[in-house]
């Protein structure tokens, strides 16, 4: 893949951009933004084989989030289902900064930060001045508009989503979300990099939500007011889903898992977008939310849970 090489400014100001190549393997990947998202990503990049750089606002927040990966890894040997060399080998492909600038050594840069059009307009655009023209930028959202940022760099054809479920070490899926001028060429490369990940990959066309986020939210939204009204305990509405629809999480435990900002943030965007009233958050949500109760990352939401985000 490409590297950040300088350009005669002809190169970079005309109209035919290098073609890319889409036989290359992905070797170095940017994360920009180290939440259970970003740190998520970095660990299933990292375990595949690549390496990994991981970008956060300053240094005390990234090298907390380096702790939190050792210790997500430290529980996978306690379960046995990793061993303390492969610890050690994913750990030493992962390098964390402060310094937005060492992305433009990577193949591709993918963004976690926070669902808020804004700060990822401002990013992409940031990204766009630093970045080699061939370079890729992924964007993880859940439910903003590719397209639109896209339009705000001059690599619209470059720009695409991969929206990623928790917990992305284990799950399986991605989706691959087509803005309306990603390139075939782009789309391909990306593939592959899922392929590289081990992922099943699902090919989505932008729309608010896309499939899983789209068909998700109602189910959860729904729960939430089954509590609300009193039908039956939260216990009792994960363990009724969980038995009688074969899932291995219930929706509450799945929203405090996801985090209930997140889940309040994909709410409001998608009956903003769509006016639809099964959008609308439930106010046990809101409230919840208010109260800074987020779920496993605060230790409680619908549910209260140890250090290692177990049910308690």
């Amino acid at each position: 893949m490409n590297k950040h090489n300088p350009q005669k400014i002809e190169d970079l100001l005309g109209d035919n951009l290098p073609e890319q190549s889409t036989s290359d393997k992905i070797n170095y990947v940017a994360i920009i933004g180290l939440g259970v998202m970003g740190r998520g990503i970095c660990q299933a990049i990292s375990a595949s084989g690549m390496d990994v750089l991981g970008v956060e606002r300053n240094k005390d927040i990234a090298e907390e989030s380096m702790d939190v990966i050792k210790a997500n890894l430290d529980r996978e040997i306690q379960r046995w289902a990793i061993t303390k060399s492969e610890r050690q080998s994913i750990l030493s492909r992962i390098k964390i900064t402060d310094e937005l600038e060492q992305v433009t050594e990577c193949d591709i840069v993918i963004e976690a930060i926070d669902e808020d059009f804004k700060k990822k307009e401002i990013l992409f655009q940031k990204l766009d001045e630093l970045c080699d023209p061939n370079t890729i930028f992924i964007s993880n959202t859940s439910t903003l508009n590719l397209t639109k940022l896209a339009e705000r760099t001059g690599r619209a054809d470059r720009i695409i989503g991969m929206h990623f479920l928790q917990p992305v070490p284990k799950v399986a899926l991605v989706e691959i979300v087509r803005a309306l001028k990603t390139s075939d060429e782009t789309y391909e490369t990306v593939k592959q990099f899922a392929e590289q990940l081990g992922k099943t990959v699902v090919e989505v066309y932008e729309y608010p939500g896309f499939v899983t986020t789209r068909v998700i939210v109602p189910m959860l939204n729904e729960a939430m007011h089954v509590l609300m009204e009193g039908i039956a305990t939260a216990e009792g509405i994960d363990t009724a889903m969980r038995l009688g629809y074969n899932q291995t999480m219930g929706p509450l435990e799945l929203s405090d898992t996801i985090g209930l900002d997140e889940v309040h943030t994909w709410m409001e965007t998608l009956f903003h977008e769509l006016g639809d009233l099964k959008y609308r958050p439930c106010p046990i949500l809101k409230k919840l939310v208010r109260e800074g109760k987020l779920g496993k990352k605060t230790g409680e939401g619908f549910f209260k849970y140890n250090e290692v985000g177990q049910k308690i």
